[in-house]
């Protein structure tokens, strides 16, 4: 059974005194990297920083107020979580909620601010929610799937409203991909009322279930999922989300994680937008040149900023290196008076601003009369790190790049 735009509305309006009306910002500067007209939808703004306030609360608003009082229960890495324990704070419903072990910890305290009951469980989502099914069983509570349900999908739809009236000349939308829940709906709004708006899914290479299924006319499920966007890590399909997309989405394009760690560098640093993993995917297909037109009016969801800080700070350093704007390198130098002085000169005068230094007299690689020297430094780009070595070749130093 498919959504219909009515229930979309119908959710809208359910959701009037709830949810924010998230900004749809142009950015120039992601205009010129992707040579489309780029605008960010900032769902990382909304209410428990993603869009998944919006199914959670639109389901458990239909709910019976025998079902309320069971309680509710749900799965989940961290955004859909927040989001059913934000509604059942608001309903006053009982809530637990089946987080995978490795879960965020920001993403785990924020749920249990809420007032969750929260249960640690498996390694991925799909695990939790096994889980999550033999609880509902034993304590009848109502489940609150994060994707394959017709009322989450009518909520996350309501995005597809806003995006129309806030750009009524928009050309495409580009969506992350886990479950399918957000692109399902947004994509049932915008096609019903735009036959030729272009829907673009993102999905990381590590978790592409949409894409193998499409590719297989039926739902596959991964052996596993590997992403450091775990907001969309998710084995295979919802039922409802893969006839939906099939159905709806032009579309499903792959970035891996290299991809997806740099754009959320672009993002923070060019725009000032945190983002988590999934919410960067649609810019790391954008930037990367991989979504199939040019010169578009182009709105990309940013669907969360629920990011850990320590994750944040390891992916920020990832992307840096990614982007060429950090290097580490190792060279072995005469061990007297004035060497590491000329290299550090040499390294300066190509601009590169170093970082770390480490120099080694003994270890198993370093001869007798010289040192090993490991070095860090800040660069411009791809382009400054090779005048870095074409400098240091010229001048005598071989180096390995680590």
């Amino acid at each position: 059974m498919t959504v219909s735009l009515k229930e979309i509305q119908e959710a809208r309006i359910r959701l009037l005194d709830i949810i924010e009306t998230t900004p749809l910002d142009f950015s120039n500067t992601l205009s010129k990297l992707s040579d489309n007209q780029i605008y960010l939808k900032l769902e990382n703004l909304q209410r428990t920083g993603s869009f998944k306030i919006r199914g959670a609360f639109n389901k458990m608003s239909t709910l019976t107020e025998v079902e309320k009082s069971r309680g509710v229960i749900a799965a989940s890495a961290g955004n859909h979580a927040q989001g059913v324990a934000y509604a059942a704070k608001w309903m006053g419903v009982p809530c637990t909620i089946v987080m995978p072990a490795v879960a965020s910890l920001s993403k785990v305290e924020a749920t249990r601010s809420y007032g969750a009951n929260i249960v640690l469980y498996g390694q991925n989502y799909d695990e939790a929610f096994a889980k999550a099914q033999e609880l509902k069983e034993s304590s009848g509570a109502t489940y609150i799937h994060a994707f394959d349900d017709e009322m989450i999908i009518a909520g996350q739809g309501t995005i597809g409203l806003e995006l129309l009236e806030q750009l009524p000349g928009l050309d495409a939308i580009v969506v992350p991909i886990g479950g399918g829940g957000l692109i399902s709906g947004i994509a049932i709004a915008a096609k019903t009322l735009k036959p030729d708006i272009t829907i673009i899914g993102v999905e990381a290479k590590g978790a592409a279930g949409f894409k193998q299924s499409l590719l297989a006319n039926r739902i596959e499920e991964l052996p596993h999922v590997a992403t450091i966007a775990d907001g969309i890590a998710v084995k295979k399909p919802g039922v409802l989300t893969f006839a939906t997309v099939s159905s709806y989405v032009d579309d499903v394009v792959l970035v891996d994680d290299e991809e997806i760690a740099r754009a959320m560098v672009v993002l923070i640093e060019r725009s000032k937008v945190v983002s988590e993993g999934a919410s960067a995917a649609g810019i790391a297909a954008a930037i990367t040149k991989k979504l199939p037109f040019e010169n578009k009016k182009t709105a990309i969801v940013l669907s969360g900023g629920n990011v850990d800080v320590l994750l944040l700070s390891r992916i920020i350093e990832h992307g840096l290196v990614a982007a060429g704007r950090h290097i580490r390198f190792v060279t072995t130098l005469p061990d007297r008076p004035g060497a590491l002085v000329n290299l550090l000169t040499t390294v300066a005068e190509t601009g590169a601003n170093i970082v770390s230094i480490e120099h080694y007299r003994l270890g198993q690689t370093v001869d007798l009369g010289q040192v090993e020297v490991q070095l860090a430094a800040e660069m411009r780009n791809w382009a400054h790190i090779e005048e870095l070595k074409d400098k240091l070749h010229q001048s005598g130093y071989e180096l390995q790049l680590r």
